[in-house]
C-alpha cells in the first residue's frame, strides 16, 4: 500500500506513520512525536471546535426564526458538549481501540484506559489524536440537529445524541478510519469524513425529521431565516475551520496537508459561485443565502476529495455539487414534502454523496488525482459506491433505533403552544433578543 492511499483511505488511523515506515525499519522503528505535526493538529482541533462553537450555531441558529435561536444554538453546544464526555467514556475506544473487528473497536480504552501524556499515535501524542477526533464526534451528532430544529424537545435530542454516537457514529468512524475497519479493509477513499460525518449526518437529520414530523404551519405558512447576517459569519467561520478538518486529516504538517488545504479553498469558491449561477439560470436572483449555501456544498463534498484530487478535480467537484444540491433544496424536498428544517439533507447528504462517489472518479491519475493507477477508476467508483450505500443503511436503521429510543424515554416534540410561543422560551426559558 503506497503513502497516498494510506492518508487517503484512513486518515484517522492509530500508527500511521509505522504504517509508512520503510519496510527495513517497519519492525524495530519506535514511535516519535514530531513537535511541527503536533503543534499543527492542536491548531486543527481548535479550528474543528470553531466549527462547533460560534460556526455551526451561527449558521443554523440564523436561519431559524427568531423565536428559536437561542434553542438551536444551545442544542448545537449542548449535543457537542455532551460528545466530548462520550467520547472519553467509551467513544473513543468503539472508534479506535485496538483488538476489534470490522464493525467495531476493542473496549481496552474505555474511560481513556492506559492512554497517558506519554502515549503516542503515529508523531503525535495519544491525547492530541483523541482530542482531533473527538471534535469529529461533536461536529457530525450537532449537524443532524439541521433537520430538527424548531419542534424538538431539548431531553429529547440529549437521549438521542448519547445513543445515536453509539450505535452509529462510533462503528462507521472505526469502519472508515481504523485498520481492520470494514470500508479501511476495501481501500475506501475518505480523506476527512464524507461518509463518517456528512453522508451519516444528513440521511439521519433526513429519517429524524419524517419521524418528528413537519413544524407547526409548515410548508403553508412562510418560514424565511430571521438574521442571513448572522447565517453569513458563522458560513466564515466553519470554512475557516474545515482547514483544520480537512488538511488536519493528514494527522501531520506536510504534503498532503497542502494539498487538502489548497483544494478545500478551491472546491469551495466554485460550489458558491455555480450555487448563485445555478439560481439565476433558474430565474432568481443570486443570493445571498444561497452563495453561503453553495459554500458548505463545496465544503461537504470536497471533505473525503481534499487529500485524494488534483485541485481541478476539486474545482469540477464543488461545482458539481453545488449544482446537484441546489436541485436536492429546492426541488426534492417539496416534491417528496419532508421538512428538513435546514436543509441538513440536501446538503450534507447529497453533497456528501456526490463527494464521495466523485472522489472515485477523480482519485484516477489520468484526471489530475494523486493516485497511483493501481486501482481503476471504475473498481474505485464501485467500491466508494458499496461505502456510501453501507452507511445510508447504517445511519437509516440506527437513526430509527436512536430516535424511538428517545421517544420512549423523554418523548419528542415540544407541545403546540410551546412550538407556537417559541422553543427559546418554552424550553430554555429566555430570548435571544429583547
Amino acid at each position: 500500500m503506497t503513502l497516498t492511499r494510506k492518508f487517503c483511505g484512513a486518515a484517522g488511523a492509530l500508527g500511521l506513520s509505522l504504517l509508512t515506515a520503510a519496510p527495513a525499519f517497519a519492525a524495530t522503528a519506535t514511535p516519535t512525536i514530531n513537535s511541527g505535526d503536533t503543534a499543527w493538529m492542536m491548531t486543527s482541533t481548535v479550528l474543528v471546535l470553531a466549527m462547533i462553537l460560534p460556526g455551526l450555531a451561527l449558521f443554523y441558529g440564523g436561519l431559524t426564526r427568531s423565536k428559536n435561536m437561542l434553542s438551536t444554538m444551545t442544542q448545537i453546544g449542548a449535543v457537542a458538549a455532551l460528545a466530548m464526555l462520550v467520547w472519553v467514556m467509551w467513544g473513543y475506544t468503539m472508534a479506535f481501540g485496538e483488538g476489534g473487528n470490522a464493525f467495531i473497536g476493542g473496549f481496552g480504552k474505555l474511560f481513556m484506559a492506559g492512554v497517558t501524556s506519554d502515549s503516542v499515535s503515529g508523531t503525535l501524542p495519544e491525547f492530541v489524536f483523541a482530542c482531533f477526533q473527538m471534535t469529529f464526534a461533536a461536529i457530525t451528532v450537532a449537524l443532524v440537529l439541521g433537520g430538527t430544529v424548531e419542534r424538538i424537545k431539548f431531553s429529547a435530542v440529549m437521549v438521542f445524541a448519547i445513543v445515536w454516537l453509539t450505535i452509529v457514529y462510533f462503528p462507521i468512524a472505526h469502519m472508515v478510519w481504523a485498520a481492520g475497519g470494514l470500508f479501511f479493509d476495501m481501500g475506501a477513499l475518505d480523506y476527512a469524513g464524507g461518509t463518517v460525518v456528512h453522508i451519516n449526518a444528513g440521511v439521519s437529520a433526513l429519517v429524524a425529521a419524517i419521524v418528528l414530523g413537519k413544524r407547526k404551519g409548515y410548508p403553508s405558512e412562510p418560514m424565511p431565516p430571521h438574521s442571513l447576517t448572522l447565517t453569513f459569519v458563522g458560513t466564515g467561520l466553519l470554512w475557516v475551520g474545515w482547514f483544520g478538518f480537512n488538511a488536519g486529516s493528514a494527522l501531520a504538517a506536510n504534503g498532503g496537508a497542502s494539498l487538502a488545504m489548497i483544494n478545500t479553498f478551491v472546491a469551495t469558491a466554485s460550489a458558491g459561485l455555480f450555487w448563485m449561477l445555478t439560481e439565476r439560470v433558474l430565474g432568481h436572483k443570486g443570493s445571498a443565502l444561497g452563495f453561503c449555501s453553495g459554500l458548505i456544498a463545496g465544503l461537504v463534498a470536497v471533505t473525503p476529495a481534499a487529500g485524494n484530487v488534483g485541485v481541478f478535480g476539486a474545482v469540477v467537484l464543488g461545482a458539481i455539487a453545488s449544482i446537484i444540491c441546489v436541485f436536492a433544496v429546492t426541488k426534492l424536498k417539496p416534491a417528496l414534502g419532508y421538512d428538513d428544517s435546514l436543509d441538513a439533507f440536501g446538503i450534507h447528504g447529497v453533497g456528501g454523496i456526490v463527494g464521495a462517489i466523485g472522489t472515485g472518479i477523480l482519485h484516477d491519475p489520468s484526471l489530475g488525482g494523486p493516485g497511483d493507477g493501481s486501482v481503476t477508476m471504475a473498481a474505485q467508483t464501485i467500491i466508494q459506491v458499496q461505502a456510501v450505500v453501507t452507511t445510508i443503511v447504517l445511519s437509516t436503521v440506527g437513526t430509527l433505533v436512536a430516535i424511538f429510543v428517545a421517544k420512549a424515554i423523554t418523548g419528542l416534540r415540544v407541545t403546540p403552544e410551546v412550538e407556537q410561543e417559541g422553543l427559546d422560551l418554552g424550553e430554555h426559558g429566555e430570548r435571544a433578543y429583547n
